[in-house]
């Protein structure tokens, strides 16, 4: 943003520094801010199809009031910037991810052998698969992951689920986009997995998962499960397993499998 020469901060820090002394002043005031990333490229962008001057302050004002409106953000909640940013980063990386796979399900239009729209076909069995594999998993909070590998790159959705005894608590969110992206894996057969972390007290972690297989969740081993945990992903060495963590097979889901001859 330097080369704006009505953006007067030299560096990126005193900016940062800045802008969390606004946020504090706002706070103390009993004002609510929502905070967003503002990306300099897609700034330009904006100027240019709206035919703004990018080295105006009122050009930053529409930018950031829109991607305010639509974009990833997050309240301001006192927290410094250095912890706010990551968080911020983090979901605008959900978002993107769920936008992605919503556009690529979207794409696959129907079922050639029996006209059936193939994303909410995949976006149904998704559904009922992730309702099995909660109604299967032992009492605790859940952590589960989902990836689906593919070009460009291995896409990932988490869904955390809280036990209180009496009932689950989960992110209707976290949840849609969760079973977006299973209903992508599922829909184009790419390579993936889902796994999941039961966590309760006074007993140990419990993890086991599956790996997509045609246009369904085949159960890893307790074996693959632990190999998977404690390998290191970048070189490859063996990783000492955690304490208090069992690795372990999958409860049978009693799903049914697709009809043959359909692609759902």
């Amino acid at each position: 943003m330097r080369r704006y020469r009505s953006f007067t901060f030299a560096d990126h820090a005193t900016y940062l520094k800045q802008v969390e002394g606004l946020l504090r002043t706002r706070a103390l005031q009993g004002s609510h801010t929502t905070v967003a990333l503002f990306d300099p490229e897609e700034y330009a962008e904006f100027c240019t199809q709206k035919g703004l001057d990018p080295d105006h302050p009122s050009s930053r004002t529409r930018f950031t009031a829109q991607i305010a409106a639509t974009g990833p953000t997050l309240p301001y909640d006192g927290r410094p910037l250095a912890d706010l940013l990551p968080a911020l980063v983090d979901e605008a990386v959900r978002q993107a991810t769920w936008e992605y796979a919503t556009t690529l399900l979207a794409s696959l239009g129907s079922c050639t052998s029996c006209g059936e729209d193939i994303a909410r076909a995949a976006f149904t069995r998704a559904a009922g698969l992730l309702v099995h594999i909660l109604d299967t998993a032992p009492p605790g909070d859940r952590h589960l992951v989902c990836s689906v590998t593919g070009p460009p790159e291995t896409l990932t959705a988490a869904l955390h689920i809280t036990d209180d005894g009496a009932s689950l608590q989960l992110n209707e969110t976290e949840a849609l986009e969760f079973t977006t992206l299973l209903a992508l894996g599922l829909a184009t057969e790419s390579p993936g997995g889902l796994v999941i972390r039961v966590s309760a007290p006074d007993t140990p972690d419990r993890v086991y998962g599956w790996r997509m297989r045609a246009y369904g969740l085949e159960p890893l081993t307790a074996g693959e499960v632990f190999d998977a945990y404690c390998t290191d992903v970048e070189s490859g060495d063996l990783i000492s397993p955690e304490s208090n963590v069992d690795y372990c097979a999958p409860p049978d889901l009693r799903e049914e499998k697709p009809t043959p001859g359909h692609q759902h």
